[in-house]
């Protein structure tokens, strides 16, 4: 695997290096002891996944209240996303900067998204799925949300959203 920084500290592009050969191809998407000799130990708890039936589908911007936050691995495992963390670290260099980039089932990339970020996507391609892997157990009640276009991040989205829930909808600015 290949780990690139991203300007803000704790997201980590994490890139796939596939063996290929006439059969296909294998390539290793998590291991606990790589990711912690790169200086980004995370070990997940949870595995779960996001289906989404058509293009342009929004789902953000979310994240776990203190003391709930969770760090997790995002990765399409069918189709395409535009995947979007915002740190939201009031004592970060980096508060309410964004990162974004291009989640494949074609390219293999995920994202390491640490504690203290929003997390959202918007699919790029219809039947896209997306396999979170989360550092601990999900616990109701702590779920939060910012809006999705606050312009307080400016976010770049590639389109506008098609499907979005009311309350993905319906968050409030920061």
């Amino acid at each position: 695997m290949r780990f690139t920084a991203t300007e803000i500290e704790g997201v980590v592009i994490v890139d796939i290096e596939p063996a290929n050969d006439e059969r296909g191809a294998f390539a290793r998407l998590h291991c606990p002891e790589e990711f912690a000799a790169a200086g980004h130990p995370f070990a997940p708890k949870q595995t779960s996944l996001s289906r989404n039936t058509r293009a342009h589908t929004l789902r953000g911007m979310h994240y776990e209240a203190p003391p709930h936050e969770e760090a997790k691995l995002v990765r399409a495992v069918r189709g395409a996303i535009f995947d979007v963390a915002v740190d939201l670290r009031p004592a970060s260099p980096t508060f309410r900067r964004w990162v974004g980039t291009e989640l494949s089932a074609d390219n293999g990339r995920a994202l390491l998204i640490g504690k203290g970020m929003a997390h959202g996507f918007i699919t790029l391609a219809d039947d896209t799925d997306v396999l979170y892997q989360i550092d601990r157990i999900f616990e109701p009640g702590h779920g939060r949300g910012v809006r999705w276009n606050d312009p307080a991040f400016g976010i770049e989205w590639p389109a506008a959203p098609a499907v979005i829930s009311a309350r993905d909808a319906g968050y409030g600015d920061v």
